[in-house]
């Protein structure tokens, strides 16, 4: 169980499509030989009990622990891209917003002049990892289980199995979220979040985390605000999502 944000790292798979199997047999978030991201190993410790223990200081150690493994492991990851020469790209935003789409077309037009590969990321199903690969894009999928995001450990066993080429462009879509994926470093060059006019201005103030994290903000799904709003209104709220964007406090 996670102590940050309270998800289950059971069950975790990571399937490169075209395989009959989940490319690891086991069903849980350890890369070999590493920490993983989520829980402890026995005699660490910390006994199953030690989230409910009273007392904020006992909560944000075991916190800091967690986010301590993963960033350790999200080094790692790093020093694997750079040596590689490649550029990973973390694809976060709420479920809906039209990731998987804006991907697609992404790859439609540019995937194959800079050799893109894709990790996705779902709770459950291929579906979006099929829509990928209907565009001859190498494509390896994570499905968490009851995971709300991905961390350090299921890239790096994505990576695994993707291999993405030296030089090239690896981009990780991570779960439909706007709260957990902000906290895990994955070992990502940058951090991009699509917003969907449709969800309304208020997104950059309710979840501030992950628009403070973000390398880039891509403000999605513009022809709806075309039929929701008037010229006027529509203007109005496409300025407060920007300004509220830029007012965010520097990482």
């Amino acid at each position: 169980m996670c102590g940050t944000c309270g998800c289950g790292e059971a069950g975790v798979r990571v399937t490169e499509l075209g395989t009959a199997a989940p490319a690891h047999g086991h069903g849980h978030g350890h890369a070999s030989g590493h920490a993983s991201g989520h829980g402890h190993t026995p005699g660490d410790g910390h006994t199953p009990g030690d989230r409910h223990v009273p007392g904020a200081g006992r909560v944000v150690a075991l916190e800091e622990d967690i986010l301590g493994a993963n960033d350790a492991l999200a080094a790692e990851n790093r020093r694997v891209l750079t040596e590689r020469g490649v550029l990973a790209v973390n694809l976060m935003s709420s479920p809906g917003s039209g990731k998987t789409t804006l991907l697609v077309r992404t790859l439609v037009d540019v995937g194959a002049e800079l050799r893109m590969s894709v990790v996705e990321g779902d709770q459950e199903t291929l579906l979006d990892a099929e829509r990928i690969g209907a565009t001859g894009t190498r494509v390896v999928q994570v499905n968490t289980g009851a995971g709300c995001h991905l961390d350090a450990t299921m890239l790096a066993r994505a990576m695994a199995a993707l291999a993405p080429p030296r030089g090239s462009v690896m981009v990780v879509e991570n779960v439909g979220n706007l709260v957990c994926p902000a906290l895990f470093d994955l070992g990502e060059n940058a951090k991009v979040v699509l917003a969907s006019v449709t969800e309304g201005d208020d997104k950059p103030l309710k979840y501030p985390h992950m628009f403070r994290a973000a390398t880039l903000v891509v403000l999605n799904i513009l022809f709806l605000a075309v039929a929701i709003y008037n010229t006027r209104a529509r203007n109005e709220v496409l300025t407060k999502i920007i300004d509220r964007c830029l007012e965010m406090p520097a990482r």
